[in-house]
């Protein structure tokens, strides 16, 4: 297989991908029930050579209480072999839209801020290139189509459920593609190891006496605790981990009274937090120090706590033989200048880092920033001002497709 001929062939996709992308956008849905997204990829592939699974599950969304959605696209090549793993993940934000487009939102509160749109396409798009050209594959693609990545582990439940149990053979690989508008248009960007970090919920209520605020000395005032925790969670973060693997502990909100009165001490107050480590051995130990720091404090003030520690995604690590793939499979189709080997980490987190913790891969950022703005200040992912340019989206397509062809040729040389 000429990888290069992939992208000059996936060239000619573009209106129908940007078809797809542009009505998902229009109707975007959120969490694990996302049946509309899903039927218009479906519907876009069908008539092909390849198999729909659609597991069952008694999984439901946490926040309609309608059942999950997920498919799993299978594409046998012409030659036995191993199994490789693509996926793409179609959720929304909740986010009020406000890019202009003439495609925008048509869901209140609801927006593809993160480009999960484009990912679908770029699925649609991998999709037909592997199945028009399955004779050539020397194995099998299993193409997870999943709900619910924007902190609802869909990764993990589609896991769960058994998804790399439908592999015909041995899982040599697994890959995804992101789109972000940090990086120049068509410019891919990956590293080897940590890639992504883990991602955690930090949410803290405080409980005291509510009172006259006058009389302060008659209640037990949470919100004083409050502010002693939010500063010491900064202080704990510089004191207790090394700067060499770094954490992040970022309040998101403060909730301590009614606006408006302020002569009223009220009996309990609360915050959230969004934490991000580099490693698993800080995801542990944050929350224990967390924990302790939290009921520390509160003690001292005469008060209790109630800590709630949740992990949504875990550290994402590229396996550097795989990154090697994803470098030369860049280099063969588009150039070496529009590959780069990021020098650090992001403090983003994405839910393959689960499929990887399973199956050795790679992640790989796709630039997608409109050619008129500066990636460096353009508004970013899950910005309601984020655009993305779906220009990319055949040469997206073209490598994600390689990557999946790149793989079972070397896995079929190596024997």
């Amino acid at each position: 297989m000429k990888l290069e001929h992939l992208a000059t062939e996936a060239a000619g996709y573009l209106a129908e991908l940007q078809s797809v992308r542009r009505d998902i956008h229009r109707q975007p849905e959120l969490g694990l029930h996302t049946p509309k997204t899903l039927d218009r990829v479906l519907a876009s592939i069908s008539g092909l050579p390849i198999e729909v699974i659609r597991p069952e599950s008694d999984r439901v969304d946490p926040g309609s209480g309608l059942p999950m959605t997920s498919a799993i696209v299978r594409i046998t090549g012409g030659a036995p072999g191993p199994t490789v793993i693509l996926r793409a993940d179609l959720d929304a934000l909740s986010l009020h839209e406000d890019t202009g487009e003439d495609f925008a939102s048509e869901i209140p509160g609801l927006m593809h801020a993160c480009g999960h749109d484009l990912h679908a396409a770029i699925a649609v798009g991998a999709i037909h290139l592997l199945a028009t050209h399955r004779d050539e594959l020397a194995g099998e693609v299993l193409f997870l189509l999943q709900p619910g990545e924007e902190g609802y582990r869909g990764a993990n439940a589609m896991l769960e459920d058994g998804a790399l149990g439908y592999a015909s053979g041995p899982i040599v690989g697994a890959y995804a593609l992101h789109v972000t508008t940090s990086a120049p248009l068509g410019h891919f960007l990956t590293r080897a190891g940590t890639l992504m970090a883990a991602a955690a919920t930090l949410d803290v209520t405080v409980k005291g006496n509510g009172g006259h605020g006058s009389a302060p000395h008659l209640a037990r005032d949470p919100n004083q605790a409050l502010a002693e925790i939010v500063s010491g969670l900064q202080t704990m973060v510089t004191r207790r981990f090394s700067a060499f693997d770094p954490v992040i502990i970022t309040v998101g909100w403060l909730v301590g009274g009614e606006r408006g009165t302020s002569n009223v001490i009220p009996s309990t107050a609360g915050f959230g937090a969004t934490v991000r480590t580099f490693s698993e051995e800080n995801l542990v130990a944050v929350e224990a120090h967390s924990r302790e720091l939290v009921s520390g404090i509160s003690s001292a003030f005469g008060l209790s706590a109630d800590t709630d520690f949740a992990i949504v995604t875990e550290p994402l690590v590229n396996a550097p033989e795989h990154v090697a793939v994803a470098e030369r499979v860049a280099a063969e189709m588009f150039g070496r200048e529009r590959f780069t080997l990021a020098e650090t980490p992001i403090g983003g987190a994405e839910d393959f880092a689960s499929v990887l913790r399973e199956v050795p891969g790679a992640f790989v950022f796709v630039g997608a920033c409109p050619p008129e703005l500066d990636p460096a200040t353009a508004p970013y992912n899950h910005s309601n001002l984020a655009r993305f340019d779906d220009s990319v989206l055949p040469d997206a397509a073209a490598y994600l497709a390689a990557l999946a062809f790149a793989r079972l040729d070397g896995a079929s040389s190596s024997g």
